[in-house]
């Protein structure tokens, strides 16, 4: 504890005593004074500081209502692909949903989006000359095109990266089906690093082998998990090259397969009806605020994003960044808490197969000349917080670190990434925002990222609930000392 009062008594005692020496102790006093009250100072701001954490984090895990909106998106809503009707649904429920935060206003923003259409789709597989052809589940990879509908049967030729398939001879490509058996690495401790190392294979793979002649792909999906889920997710053809199909395949079916082209000839009959359609779908961004009660022209966005894929329920992918995103909103009504700044909590749309929700309202924002603080965005899950990434300026990096220890009773420790947000990446292109993002504990996510099994029941209430706290902790840090 720092006595304050004690120790400036003591100092005047001792000007009183050597009083001919006027001028030495009287600067001496002022010294002191000065120094003795800095730490006073800030332990009681810290002491402040952590009390108001302590009350945002009360009541969003006593009166959070994420989880229960989470449930509705999931369950009333479900999966949400860009230009479906699905994501149409979803921005109905955001809209009303965001109105029941208690925003001062709530809006949508409208931006035209792509429609990827999956329809039917099969893969069978043939371990032998003389076998049968075994069904095996698999997902087209989004924004790939298919078969249009037909059987394309062809032998499967196995690689495990590129280096490999460029020293195939051009017999061995051309008219096959390549099978890239890239495995997600295990040893990052940070599983996005994996997914970093291994997401090419996904994206780039059927125009490098189309490159040569190859008819199909398969690819081991972008997993870490010890199932045989398949994951869907981006993909992205070369113009020069023609348009072949990709599916991905869960890790059991990628072992089943691998051991079978090592013994002999493996042959797979592919079946898809997905295509892009030509004319883009008019949706929205969905926005709701507390205006500023002091700087309003100054603003916080916080944010996720509406769509998913057309699997599963998106329930951490991104469900769970949009309703913390408006628990921030709601928590701050409730607590009475009035922001310098103007708080603003975005659903942004089409951040799995085009970003065009984070490029309108970062155009928006350029034309209205917009002074954006900070962007944060959550799209990591719904797992339990360790970290904050920053993209920003070193000195504005530094105001955040300071108040470390702040976080630590929340579990965040981890403030030495580089991390932002797809959504959120427009705003510092073009208007150079500093940016953050929510760092969940990552171990699980891949499991379930792209997968029909990303479903509400996978998300724990606490952990929801303690990502919010943790970014309604930092944006009140922000609104309340600046960056």
């Amino acid at each position: 504890m720092c006595n304050f009062r004690n120790r400036q008594s003591s100092q005047i005692l001792v000007f009183v005593q050597l009083k001919n020496d006027t001028y030495f102790y009287k600067m001496k006093l002022k010294l002191l004074v000065l120094f003795t009250a800095l730490p006073c100072v800030s332990l009681f701001a810290q002491k402040d500081d952590s009390a108001m954490f302590r009350k945002i984090s009360d009541e969003i895990m006593l009166h959070g209502q994420c989880y229960d909106n989470l449930r509705i998106l999931c369950k009333q809503v479900g999966n949400r692909l860009s230009g479906t009707a699905g994501a149409e649904k979803a921005v109905v429920w955001g809209e009303k949903a965001m109105k029941e935060t208690g925003a001062d206003l709530v809006r949508l923003q409208a931006c035209d989006v792509p429609y990827w259409y999956r329809g039917k789709e099969s893969l069978a597989l043939q371990y032998d000359k003389k076998g049968t052809f075994r069904k095996t589940t698999a997902l087209s990879l989004g924004n790939s095109h298919g078969t249009d509908g037909k059987v394309l049967d062809a032998e499967v030729v196995m690689v495990h990266n590129f280096d490999e398939f460029r020293a195939l001879p051009n017999d061995a490509v051309k008219g096959k089906i390549i099978f890239f058996n890239y495995r997600f690495r295990q040893d990052f401790t940070f599983t996005f690093n994996g997914y970093g190392d291994g997401v090419k294979y996904r994206w780039a793979s059927p125009s490098i082998a189309a490159s040569r002649g190859a008819v199909g792909v398969l690819i081991r999906s972008m997993s870490t998990g010890a199932d045989d889920f398949p994951h869907t997710g981006g993909m992205h053809y070369n113009d020069s090259f023609a348009m072949i199909p990709e599916m991905a395949l869960g890790n059991y079916t990628a072992d089943t397969l691998e051991r079978n082209c090592l013994k002999g000839i493996v042959r797979a009959r592919m079946q898809s009806e997905c295509y892009m359609k030509p004319s883009k779908v008019r949706s929205y961004n969905v926005i709701g605020e507390i205006k500023g009660s002091e700087t309003p022209e100054k603003i916080i966005t916080v944010g996720g994003h509406l769509d998913s894929w057309d699997v599963g329920e998106g329930a951490h992918d991104d469900g769970a960044g949009c309703v913390q995103s408006m628990e921030i909103i709601r928590a701050f009504k409730a607590l009475g808490i009035k922001p310098k700044c103007t708080i603003r909590a975005v659903l942004f749309m089409n951040e799995e197969n085009g970003d065009k929700g984070g490029e309108a309202y970062a155009d928006t924002a350029r034309v209205r000349h917009e002074n954006h603080v900070l962007a944060i965005e959550s799209d990591a899950g719904g797992f339990s917080p360790r970290g904050i990434g920053m993209e920003m300026s070193e000195d504005k990096k530094e105001k955040i670190i300071k108040y470390k220890d702040l976080f630590l009773p929340y579990g965040v420790y981890d403030f030495s990434r580089e991390e932002g947000g797809t959504d959120i990446s427009p705003l510092k292109k073009e208007l150079n925002v500093p940016l953050a993002g929510l760092l969940p504990d990552t171990q699980r996510y891949f499991d379930v990222h792209h997968t029909n099994n990303d479903v509400f029941e996978t998300v724990n209430h606490r952990e929801l609930k303690l990502g919010a706290v943790v970014m309604a902790q930092l944006i009140w840090l922000t609104d309340q000392y600046g960056l």
